[in-house]
């Protein structure tokens, strides 16, 4: 099943369709959430628990209420605290507290840092209904008082949809959040359960589902997790009669005297991948030396002097370019004459986009796909911003660079980003830190090539490279390797893995 992710917007438009166009009443939506999140809830407490559950304005702390009766009504040992005035809770969520009252509960409205911190410690477990996706700005000093004690001394967090206080959006830099142990996402997660400095406050998160129609995801929001599901549904099977010429002739350009195992790991992991046929240009002087170590490829020598080589581009079906060639100005010339030579994909990794930020108007007028796949510091680098301001705002600037030069962006992180030039946008699910090594970004770039002549889809090729990487990573981790000692070649060797789930 798809996981949608969605901003703050996306998720207000898709409520109000369900209940405008559709017809579900909020009261009964609130409902559905509190009963589907305390379901969740039951299987990370134990019944002699005391569950202390936080409410604030608004349907986050509605849904509170909800939970709180359910629980209630199980037995389970439950306060639940106010944390804003009786007048503050209003509409639905007022509803919900009324039930919540009439079914025999209790309310104590605590907004001193005395109370709250009284009624936190002694608590097994801390549910977090204080604030959902609204926060814009600095919390007032009530709820920054709840927010702070529940950090400092709660036993476990559970948050309902989101921790209170973190932006739902990208772009928020400063805020005051509760750190979660466990999040319970209601529907579809948000764009922050994503981005390096909001992603750990969320904890371990899973998505509850209320009931929300698909047409309303499909109508508003604009991306989507990339998982195993969708890896198996569309991954290309062999036919048995195929022969190397229906899996693609790739070429891959780079390598140097300095760097000469990029290249080897770029081509050997694009045969690993599936690819028919693989030629490694890359300069003659260290043919000889990386040769033996993929002696399934071919090689076209060139010319450090040359820049301008008579490479036949016509025969290859895909390239890719800048893994280990350095940045000598013969090296930026070559970059250039491939990039205004070739008419098929092409993937433009390591120092090849070192070399096209002096031109990315060049990439707008190709007529094949262009695929840049940075990191952090690249993307950084081809934006002219610092990376700081590009981990605060990914999607953003992907989506920018994407429909500005008609090029699909892979960025590349915890949580690889991957965009088209329409602006359709998809997170990996897979991964984990045995990547965060020197030549991974290798690798990934020959599982890009291979796919992208396996697919007729450029975009659902990209998808399935990044999620095979970072699979073959936990894969490999989970049997035999942890995340420290995993090396990029090992990464290689454990594409099979991930294709052998397929069988």
């Amino acid at each position: 099943m798809k996981v949608y992710i969605v901003t703050a917007k996306e998720m207000y438009d898709i409520d109000n369709y369900t209940m405008k166009k559709i017809g579900m009443d909020g009261k009964l939506l609130m409902e559905n959430a509190g009963r589907a999140v305390s379901e969740k809830v039951e299987r990370l407490i134990e019944k002699s628990d005391r569950i202390c559950i936080f409410v604030g304005p608004g349907n986050n702390g509605g849904d509170g209420f909800v939970i709180a009766r359910t629980l209630m009504n199980k037995r389970y040992d439950v306060t639940i605290v106010q944390v804003v005035p009786d007048e503050k809770i209003t509409g639905d969520a007022l509803y919900h507290k009324n039930v919540f009252v009439n079914y025999g509960g209790s309310i104590l409205i605590a907004q001193q840092e005395s109370e709250v911190h009284d009624v936190t410690v002694n608590s097994d477990v801390v549910i977090d209904a204080i604030l959902g996706l609204g926060v814009k700005g600095d919390l007032r000093e009530g709820l920054i008082t709840a927010v702070e004690v529940i950090n400092e001394v709660a036993n476990r967090v559970i948050s309902v949809d989101i921790p209170s206080g973190l932006p739902a959006d990208e772009g928020m830099e400063e805020f005051t959040s509760v750190q979660a142990d466990f999040t319970i996402v209601i529907e579809a997660p948000k764009v922050s359960a994503f981005l390096q400095h909001t992603a750990l406050y969320y904890g371990v998160w899973d998505t509850v589902s209320i009931g929300l129609p698909l047409i309303a995801f499909q109508r508003y929001a604009k991306r989507n997790v990339w998982g195993y599901e969708q890896f198996k549904d569309c991954m290309p099977r062999r036919d048995p009669y195929s022969h190397k010429g229906d899996h693609g002739k790739g070429l891959t350009i780079g390598g140097s005297a300095t760097m000469p195992g990029s290249i080897v790991m770029t081509a050997k992991a694009a045969l690993r991948a599936g690819a028919g046929l693989i030629t490694i240009g890359t300069s003659e002087k260290v043919i000889n030396r990386i040769a033996s170590q993929c002696i399934e490829a071919t090689y076209f020598p060139i010319h450090e002097q040359n820049n301008h080589p008579s490479i036949p581009f016509e025969e290859f079906d895909a390239i890719t370019i800048g893994m280990g060639m350095g940045r000598s100005g013969n090296a930026a010339a070559l970059v250039a004459h491939v990039v205004e030579q070739t008419d098929c994909p092409l993937i433009i990794d390591a120092d090849g986009l070192f070399h096209v930020k002096t031109d990315l108007a060049k990439l707008k007028v190709r007529k094949s796909p262009t695929i840049v796949t940075p990191h952090p510091g690249e993307m950084a680098m081809l934006l002219d911003i610092s990376v700081k301001e590009l981990l605060i705002t990914p999607f953003y600037w992907s989506m920018k660079i994407a429909q500005t030069y008609n090029v699909y962006v892979v960025l590349k992180g915890k949580h690889t980003i991957i965009t088209t030039p329409e602006g359709i946008q998809v997170v990996n699910k897979s991964g984990n830190a045995g990547l965060a090594k020197g030549g991974s970004g290798d690798v990934l770039a020959g599982i890009l090539l291979a796919l992208v002549m396996q697919q007729r889809s450029v975009f659902q090729a990209l998808c399935n490279a990044c999620f095979i990487h970072g699979k073959a990573a936990d894969l490999l981790v989970e049997e035999t390797h942890s995340d420290q000692d995993l090396m990029a070649s090992d990464v290689i060797e454990g594409i099979s893995k991930v294709y052998r789930t397929l069988s």
